[in-house]
């Protein structure tokens, strides 16, 4: 139950009952406190018939407690999307299938049918970012936190956007939850740009490089390096790959990974390395994001990274949550332990060549 719905039942009841205590585990929520004068339990039970739960009163030393048990498990309940939310994702659609189609050659200015060359790029995109926002949106609606749909952000870049997000609207308050909510992102972005990757690869050209050639150099991962062994083997050092816009997207939705997992601040590896090394993190943090300017010797994009960091962000700390002191369960251990793995397959310490 979200807190939007834990105050609208409190304001509800308000009338006959006058709360002390709100608690509430994985399924369940409880209302302590008192019925008031003339009032009697079977009029509560009238105001609260409406809601989807089964409601328990019981009363004892001058107390009344209601419980709400959930009548069945939804795994997901996604509501209407919002205009912005739509507008939004469509413009986004036509940015990345216009940078999709200038990246396969096409020219949709002189021929508007080109459009469709930009399809395979801007669907593989969309689709990692999407995933990754909804890991996110998941996990968060399951641990009863008020989080809205991703938004896209359309953006006239190589790529045609600056990515998405989802916005929390309520407080997190359980460790395990801010570990769930944080991982689930990466690892369900990571996912899908894997085999995107790999049909990507697939897909591509190895190119011979002479002096005609011209282009940018993209920067492998101990994941795309393994990935190439694999796919292309025997490449001489005078041959390359020329990237499917597939592989592309797939390379993208990689980066997009390793720099939402750094364990700096809001981002994804900072409620993750909040959840798992509680306010030692904050100190930590600061260390990461001092780092970035050694590694802007290989890029300067790493430097430019943390200048923004620093802008959007204002401080590497992570904000405190109530219970950061109870212990993670050893599910929860692994889960943060594949995001590092993640992490470390993913890390290009240079993005971008030239």
């Amino acid at each position: 139950m979200t807190e939007s719905e834990i105050k609208k039942i409190l304001t509800d009841i308000n009338d006959q009952f006058v709360a002390r205590q709100v608690g509430q585990s994985e399924d369940s929520l409880f209302i302590v406190g008192r019925l008031r004068d003339n009032h009697d339990s079977s009029e509560l039970r009238s105001v609260l018939k409406t809601l989807p739960y089964k409601i328990e009163i019981s009363s004892a030393d001058n107390e009344t407690r209601i419980r709400f048990l959930k009548e069945q498990k939804i795994i997901l309940k996604i509501p209407a999307i919002p205009p912005l939310n739509l507008i939004l994702f469509l413009l986004t659609g036509f940015t990345t299938i216009l940078a999709g189609t200038m990246m396969a050659g096409g020219n949709p200015l002189e021929q508007i049918s080109d459009l469709r060359l930009g399809l395979p790029f801007a669907i593989t995109l969309l689709l990692i970012l999407g995933c990754h926002e909804f890991g996110h949106y998941y996990f968060a609606r399951k641990h009863n936190v008020d989080a809205t749909l991703p938004y896209f952000i359309p953006a006239p870049t190589m790529i045609g956007t600056f990515g998405a997000f989802i916005k929390i609207k309520s407080p997190i308050y359980r460790r395990d939850a801010l570990l769930q909510i944080g991982a689930a992102g990466p690892i369900a972005g990571f996912l899908v740009a894997v085999p995107a990757l790999i049909i990507g690869l697939l897909k591509s050209d190895v190119v011979e490089m002479n002096n005609e050639f011209s282009g940018f150099f993209l920067g492998d991962s101990l994941l795309m390096k393994l990935l190439t062994v694999i796919i292309h083997p025997g490449l001489t050092a005078q041959q390359d790959i020329l990237l499917h816009p597939i592989a592309f997207a797939g390379w993208i939705g990689l980066l997009v990974t390793m720099l939402n997992l750094l364990p700096i601040g809001q981002l994804d590896g900072g409620h993750i390395a909040y959840a798992v090394f509680g306010e030692k993190h904050n100190k930590y943090a600061w260390y990461i994001l001092i780092a970035l300017i050694p590694l802007s010797v290989f890029s300067m994009n790493w430097l430019v990274w943390g200048i923004l960091i620093l802008i959007l962000m204002r401080t590497a700390k992570h904000p405190p949550i109530i219970d950061i002191h109870t212990p993670l369960t050893q599910n929860n251990k692994l889960i943060g332990l594949a995001t590092l793995i993640i992490f470390i397959l993913c890390f290009i310490p240079t993005p971008f060549k030239g």
